[in-house]
């Protein structure tokens, strides 16, 4: 597989949005780095669009526009930052040579995606404690606010321990979390595509595993 196939397989625009410091909401939109955005215009996912200034195309447009780098710099990028494996034609030889992910990628890759999950958790906790903050007239507490009150200390903890950590603290959070971040991003995905408290735990009614600590 080519550097530009490898890429566009392994890497969402939304992830390599997100990765470089693009703060995207829930459904997936975003304030338009390439004009003067105030309130979110570009639909973020696999492809982005903006609906302001109409930029629009795949993952390495994206890159490749944000950075000012040609597409096959912007490619290269991605591919070193998100630790992808291509095959590449070396001039010393016709055969496709394999980049292997080095270890270093590997733990880079899995902290980015670790933060990312557990900030779009921390987000909608934030965003339960309010809406689901309790009346005086109720008898019993939401579980969502339930849940915001018990975890939001909890994941605090966690993404100060990624920013501020030392390498060591870091690289142990992120093989202790693997299974909890991957039962999260899950959890989220599910809250993303729209099910409703009708349906039960994939309303966010079950937990995460989060009181591993």
């Amino acid at each position: 597989m080519n550097l530009f196939e490898a890429v566009k397989q392994s890497v969402t625009t939304r992830q390599a949005a997100e990765t470089y410091g693009i703060r995207v909401n829930r459904n997936g939109m975003a304030c338009c780095p390439f004009h003067e955005d105030r309130h979110p215009s570009m639909k973020i996912d696999q492809r982005y669009h903006c609906f302001g200034c109409q930029a629009d195309g795949d993952v390495i447009d994206f890159v490749s526009r944000l950075y000012g780098l040609s597409a096959k710099e912007a490619a290269e990028k991605l591919a070193t930052d998100f630790g992808i494996p291509y095959d590449s034609m070396s001039r010393a030889s016709p055969h496709p040579v394999k980049r292997k992910i080095s270890e270093e990628l590997r733990f880079r890759q899995a902290e980015q995606k670790c933060f990312r999950v557990y900030s779009d958790y921390l987000h909608l906790l934030e965003d339960w404690k309010g809406t689901y903050a309790p009346k005086p007239e109720d008898e019993t507490w939401h579980p969502l606010f339930t849940e915001a009150l018990e975890k939001q200390s909890y994941v605090e903890y966690l993404l100060d321990t990624m920013l501020y950590g030392t390498l060591e603290e870091r690289a142990a959070l992120v093989a202790a979390k693997g299974k909890e971040v991957m039962q999260l991003e899950r959890r989220l995905s599910e809250l993303a595509h729209g099910y409703t408290e009708g349906r039960g735990e994939r309303c966010g009614y079950s937990r995460t595993g989060t009181d591993d600590r």
